[in-house]
């Protein structure tokens, strides 16, 4: 539901223009509230349900995201819009690591918690590369305002599921309810998000934007001071120091750069140089889903037969050969010379992303789920913020100066991925440098740990 909204709603936006008669500027806000309100309290969201129930704030993510969606599909005007998109921006703070969280208590032993957060990777790229599809399909044939009531029965499936199916989880002894840790959190990704989204509107320079970055730079430091004095903080910088989680959440970071790199102008060559609708767009970004989803099913297995080293090694470096390759495309290229590529990009997704996550949360102790299940979307939504920002930037000063110039779009595009492609094969690298055995002796005393308990039970 969330990632699937992410991608869905960029269709709608020229409709909705032409039906609530708004400028570009609030156009722009119906994208950027979401993002900005979800990654101000995606850190919170996490901490909250190892305090109060992870079942409960998750499902309490699904409501109000199933409920700015309503607000936004009833929408009589742009602020209603906004502030239901707001609603939902929220919503998907408390969801996204409330399902991480309880994937990582709910399934105990390694092997299965790999296949399932694997799967649950699958799932979100899935949602990622087919978005346009539905977003096209639901806008061309039933209004913008169907892209908005699409998410009220899986909502409310959602919901019914959750108390059906899901065992109720928290961890909050010797844990408190931060509120300085929780202010300093908000204001230091929020900012950040903030800096990012306007930066490509009034520069990197501006005086607002500088001050944005170095508001949240102090806020994080103050966060890691505060934090660390702060008995059951919200955020324990000792973490950090667990060099397996360090490099999880680095490669987050990065495998997410190189996704939306490709998300962001891949479609727009399609469009704009192939004349490929938005549906036909979509079908052609199947390849890359349906491989990233078909791999996700057997990556949880192999993560216990080969070691994360070698799987997150393998997974980014196939993802970087993919962008690399995407570099010899031309205007002239034929859609199949492409299809291996896309291929590659999401065998390597489908390779990596559950490891990474595997990895993450199994470093971290079952009490601070939670608290891992934030900082890895954290890692993920700043890879977004600079996948969308730095490259793109740099095909921008290109195709600004290209107007219908072919050649000149195709050069932004191709040091764009050239950019990603190096930063996947970096992940790649750090992985294989760094992470060595320490993912799989974690795991491994995890499981001789729980082992221990279930015998003591015995």
């Amino acid at each position: 539901m969330a990632i699937l909204d992410t991608t869905v709603v960029n269709l709608g936006l020229h409709a909705i223009q032409g039906d609530l008669h708004v400028s570009l500027t609030v156009l722009q806000w119906v994208l950027d509230i979401y993002n900005l309100v979800y990654a101000g309290f995606i850190l919170t969201g996490g901490v909250l349900g190892d305090l109060f129930g992870r079942r409960r704030v998750f499902s309490i993510g699904i409501a109000l995201f199933t409920f700015g969606s309503l607000i936004c599909a009833l929408a009589p005007n742009a602020t209603l819009l906004i502030c239901g998109r707001g609603v939902a921006g929220l919503g998907a703070a408390l969801q996204l690591p409330g399902a991480l969280s309880i994937l990582t208590v709910t399934f105990p032993e390694p092997a299965e918690r790999a296949r399932a957060i694997a799967i649950w990777g699958g799932f979100n790229g899935l949602a990622m590369a087919v978005g346009p599809t539905v977003g096209g399909l639901l806008v061309d044939y039933f209004g913008w305002r169907s892209i908005f009531y699409l998410v009220v029965p899986f909502g409310a499936a959602a919901l019914v599921l959750a108390f059906t199916s899901v065992s109720e989880s928290a961890s909050p002894k010797g844990r408190r309810l931060d509120l300085s840790g929780q202010v300093l959190s908000i204001l230091a990704l929020g900012l950040l998000a903030f800096g990012f989204i306007q930066a490509p509107a009034l520069g990197w320079s501006s005086p607002l934007i500088l001050g944005c970055v170095f508001g949240s730079a102090v806020s994080f430091a103050a966060l890691l001071k505060v934090e660390s004095a702060t008995p059951g903080a919200l955020l324990s910088p000792a973490v950090f120091r667990n060099r397996a989680f360090s490099v999880a959440i680095a490669n987050a970071a990065m495998m997410t750069f190189g996704f939306y790199t490709l998300l962001f102008i891949f479609p727009l060559y399609l469009q704009e140089i192939r004349g490929n609708s938005a549906v036909v767009t979509g079908l052609k970004l199947l390849p890359l889903s349906i491989t990233f989803f078909l791999v996700s099913l057997i990556a949880g297995r192999l993560l216990h037969r080969v070691g994360a080293r070698a799987l997150i090694a393998a997974g980014l470096g196939l993802f970087g050969a993919g962008l690399l390759a995407l570099t010899l495309v031309s205007g002239q290229s034929s859609f199949a010379a492409m299809v291996p590529a896309l291929v590659a990009i999401g065998l390597g997704n489908g390779l990596a992303f559950g490891a990474i996550m595997t990895v993450a949360v199994s470093n971290v102790d079952d009490s601070r789920s939670g608290m891992s299940s934030g900082l890895v979307n954290v890692a993920r939504m700043v890879g977004a913020t600079l996948g969308v920002a730095i490259p793109g930037s740099i095909f921008g000063a290109h195709v600004v100066r290209a107007g219908h110039d072919v050649t000149k779009f195709l050069v932004g595009m191709h040091r764009a991925f050239f950019l990603a492609g190096l930063d996947e094969v970096a992940g790649g690298l750090i992985a294989l440098s760094f992470l060595g055995f320490a993912a799989k002796q974690a795991l491994d005393t995890r499981k001789q740990r729980e082992y221990g308990r279930d015998r003591d039970a015995a």
